[in-house]
């Protein structure tokens, strides 16, 4: 009921105002969101990269209605991308980017999907001359064909583009089954946003059980698995499931989000495995901010603590 209540507040623009407008909150959310522009996420990767962390970055945005708007959230990441090749930030994929589908045109009235394509493609191209890579996100599920046709389509030229599966629904196995190919790099992650029933997975311990299973279908296939989760168990399983199959340390990677877990970031980057840090950045951090509450009630509580100890 909780995740439910915070998925709707963050489709409430009501709620958008009011919170993004208290100087509060915007202290607190600097946990969770390196700051509102390049240099601060730039920043950030530094910091992450010197003590032996991957990342990649999000231009926070989303639900972009104009071609211009588009354009600009475009231009950010092809600007972003050139700034990390010049700090020696991007060289073999140590920093790369996530791009949502709609923050570049895939919500658009007219010509969406073009766009969105075109304009990913542009950033993909930054990315390979910077010496990295691209992941699409994936966003709520009335996305996911239009998503998964764009990656399709832009692997015949960047074959490392990367893309994300949600275990909270039902087709997620099946998605991994047919993206576990050779070369292809998958995100598997729990999802922070909701669906009717037959579509998503309704408890906790279902999700679970389904991103387990994911799991188990990237670790045994050919591709580049991408396991984002803080949960302790399923980093466990991971790790075990990982020496079954022989994998190296470089063919899989773990993810965590900027400012949860950082001793785990740092315990796994220390132990050989490759552990990437997701940090989003800009000035429209709110849906990111209460997905990230839904997902997680620790996340919720410490929100809750922070701003009553600021008071």
């Amino acid at each position: 009921m909780l995740r439910q209540a915070l998925l709707a507040l963050s489709a409430s623009k009501q709620a958008r105002e009011l919170i993004m407008a208290t100087p509060l909150t915007r202290q607190v959310v600097s946990r969770f969101v390196a700051g509102e522009t390049a240099d601060d996420a730039l920043r950030v990767t530094r910091e992450l990269a010197g003590d032996g962390r991957l990342v990649t970055i999000d231009f926070l945005g989303e639900d972009t209605t104009e071609p211009e708007q588009a354009a600009r959230v475009t231009e950010e990441y092809v600007r972003l991308l050139g700034e990390l090749s010049v700090a020696g930030l991007s060289a073999h994929g140590r920093a790369e980017v996530s791009v949502k589908p709609t923050a570049v045109g895939l919500g658009l009235a007219e010509h969406g999907e073009k766009t969105a394509l075109e304009n990913i493609g542009r950033i993909a191209t930054a990315a390979r001359n910077a010496g990295t890579t691209v992941t699409v996100d994936m966003e709520d599920h009335t996305r996911i064909d239009a998503t998964l046709r764009l990656v399709t389509e832009l692997r015949a030229d960047f074959p490392d583009l990367g893309c994300v599966i949600q275990s909270y629904l039902r087709r997620s196995a099946a998605d991994c089954e047919a993206l576990a190919t050779s070369g292809t790099r998958v995100r598997l992650c729990k999802g922070a946003y909701s669906a009717p029933d037959g579509v998503g997975l309704a408890s906790k311990a279902e999700i679970d059980r389904s991103y387990a299973r994911c799991m188990r279908i990237l670790l045994e296939g050919q591709g580049y698995p991408m396991l984002a989760t803080h949960d302790p168990r399923l980093i466990r399983i991971a790790g075990a499931k990982a020496g079954v199959e022989g994998r190296e340390p470089g063919s899989f990677e773990y993810q965590l989000l900027f400012g949860i877990r950082p001793a785990e970031q740092l315990r796994l980057a220390g132990s050989g495995a490759q552990c990437r840090v997701y940090v989003p950045y800009g000035g429209d951090w709110y849906g990111y901010l209460v997905r990230r509450l839904a997902e997680r009630p620790a996340n919720l509580m410490f929100f809750l603590r922070a701003l009553s100890s600021r008071r």
